[in-house]
């Protein structure tokens, strides 16, 4: 063969898998900017019920185009502790079943309009307005890029059937014989662990197959390959996760590899079924451009990969509870509690960014109601007259967690924006990032509150009856203030401030007055001595006064940031 024809197929196979690769992500991008807020839905609904997780499973990765990234997502809620195993098993199962709509899109006899598509799109892609046309574009010119990379591959592989040397070398590969299915399995099981994208190796079996290089047999036993080869992605994934996330990742091998071995004992009765399953002979040629190919092998390719992954699925779901018990075994449980961090955010979720920020915003869910914790604490600590010292370790304690999970939110977050994510995405990250520091922000001062107390109690002096009373009385209408706020960041209620407006300032005026009622009796101390305050209680009071003051003010930071007030 000459150097120019090496030349011509290496760059026609490696630049079609490049383009073919990159409309994938661009599919997944897409698809996960339009369907955003459904599919952060959808993960919410997942509950023990096996059947109703493998439908998310199966949902999720036809939005995302990748049975890995829903594993590695799945392997980072479990790691989190978000989801449970079984819950796990079943997504991923159904995560199997997603990822064969690609072979299906395949389908579609539109390869030749694949440029014209790209084009089009593209053009659409840079000139709107609107995001989510911009996104739909992102979709459709991902489909463009799909199929105009499969093309480039399949006109790659017409090279190799023209070239007797490298046909002969391709005709190695034969699942005549069980040894032979084996071969082929394990040839695509390294080709999927090497491009780490079952899609990807997908694209040119079904390549290689249309052209003839390679029997529908051959192409088969090589899809069922792949399917093991696409659990190593999810499998590294778990290295260094707890307990539960690596028994999610060995479901995940053991699903597949046990998969596998069962079909391939029936290999030639499967093909059977399958060939009458399809229509259209798939030893058949058509003549395209004066160039031999099978356009039935790419139906029979897709229905391979799905009828197996279905069958294999409706196999493994009755016995959920027992692979559980299974893994739990193999997996041991460790001698104490694994939490590498306070917060349930994980960087496998970095993947799926808007499943990523919706996580994120859970934690600042966490912050709110952790604040709204400690205001109620510090009005316990306030009429204690012997402190009760648990409490106010509980209230030291709380505030320096809350300090900790500010800044895993900031880190979580900054590693989100130095991806490619959406417009909205970058929105809402930059507007966490702003309640997750006004909300660290509140603890502080709620702490404050306490330190005061404690520093007048030590000066052998405390409030007076009718202060702590009146003290007491304003944290309460604070701490309503506060629960509405959090309530409306929970409800995602963009009418916070016309809510809670009134609320704010009622407590602005409250402290006004009860800053000019000390001060008044102050003017009376100084004319009676028996009335005499000690300094330290009026430094004590301003100060208290002043940090409820700054908890209502980061507290409408906050509502404004719900309510998206530039």
């Amino acid at each position: 063969m000459e150097l120019s024809e090496i030349f011509k197929l290496i760059s026609g196979l490696v630049g079609g898998l490049g383009i073919f690769l990159l409309g994938m992500k661009h599919m997944s991008d897409g698809m996960q900017a339009v369907a955003g807020s459904s599919l952060r839905r959808l993960i919410g609904a997942v509950t023990n019920n096996r059947f109703l997780a493998t439908i998310v499973g199966v949902v999720v990765t036809c939005v995302v185009q990748s049975s890995s990234i829903t594993t590695v997502m799945v392997i980072g809620f479990v790691n989190s502790g978000i989801m449970q195993l079984s819950q796990a098993i079943g997504v991923i199962m159904g995560a199997n079943i997603g990822t064969t709509i690609t072979g299906w899109i395949l389908v579609l006899k539109i390869g030749k309009y694949g440029l014209p598509l790209l084009g089009g799109s593209a053009f659409f892609y840079l000139f709107s307005k609107g995001d989510r046309w911009r996104y739909w574009a992102m979709v459709l010119m991902g489909v463009g890029m799909v199929f105009f990379g499969l093309e480039l591959m399949k006109e790659a592989c017409s090279i190799i059937k023209e070239t007797p040397a490298f046909e002969a070398w391709f005709q190695r590969f034969d699942a005549s014989t069980y040894l032979g299915v084996l071969g082929c399995a394990f040839a695509g099981c390294v080709l999927t662990v090497l491009v780490q994208s079952s899609s990807a190796t997908l694209g040119i079996t079904i390549s290689l197959a249309a052209q003839g290089v390679i029997s529908y047999e051959t192409a088969a036993a090589l899809v069922l390959g792949e399917n093991i080869g696409t659990t190593i992605t999810a499998f590294l994934a778990s290295l260094g996760a707890t307990t539960n996330a690596r028994r999610a990742a060995y479901f995940h091998v053991i699903f597949n590899l046990v998969g596998v071995f069962w079909i391939t004992l029936i290999f030639g009765w499967y093909i059977e079924l399958i060939q009458s399953l399809v229509d259209g002979n798939v030893a058949e040629a058509v003549m395209v451009d004066g160039k031999q190919t099978f356009p039935y092998t790419t139906a029979a390719i897709a229905a391979t990969h799905s009828v197996f992954n279905i069958t294999n699925t409706l196999i493994f779901l009755p016995f959920v509870a027992v692979f559980e018990r299974l893994l739990k075994r193999v997996v041991p449980d460790k001698g104490f509690k694994e939490k590498p961090h306070l917060t349930d955010l994980d960087i496998r979720i970095l993947e799926t960014p808007l499943l990523a920020i919706e996580q994120s915003r859970k934690e600042i869910e966490k912050m709110s109601d952790g604040c709204s914790k400690m205001l109620g604490w510090s009005a316990e600590l306030l009429q204690q007259d012997d402190p009760d010292k648990a409490l106010a370790d509980r209230l030291r304690q709380r505030e320096k967690v809350l300090d900790s999970v500010q800044d895993e939110i900031a880190e979580f977050v900054i590693h989100l924006l130095s991806g490619n994510v959406p417009h909205s995405v970058a929105t809402e990250a930059r507007r966490q990032m702003h309640m997750a520091d006004e909300y660290e922000s509140v603890s502080d001062y709620i702490l404050d509150l306490d330190k005061f107390d404690r520093k007048l109690r030590q000066a052998g002096e405390r409030f007076s009856e009718e202060q702590r009373a009146d003290l007491v009385k304003l944290n309460s209408h604070v701490a309503g203030y506060i629960t509405e706020v959090n309530q409306a960041l929970v409800n995602e209620n963009k009418a916070v401030l016309t809510k809670t407006d009134p609320t704010a300032k009622r407590i602005r005026d409250e402290i006004k007055q009860l800053r000019a009622k000390h001060l008044d009796g102050l003017s009376a101390a100084n004319a009676d001595e028996k009335l005499s305050v000690a300094p330290v209680i009026t430094v004590a009071w301003l100060a208290s006064l002043n940090a409820y003051s700054k908890i209502r003010e980061h507290m409408r930071e906050i509502a404004e940031a719900i309510a998206e007030v530039k």
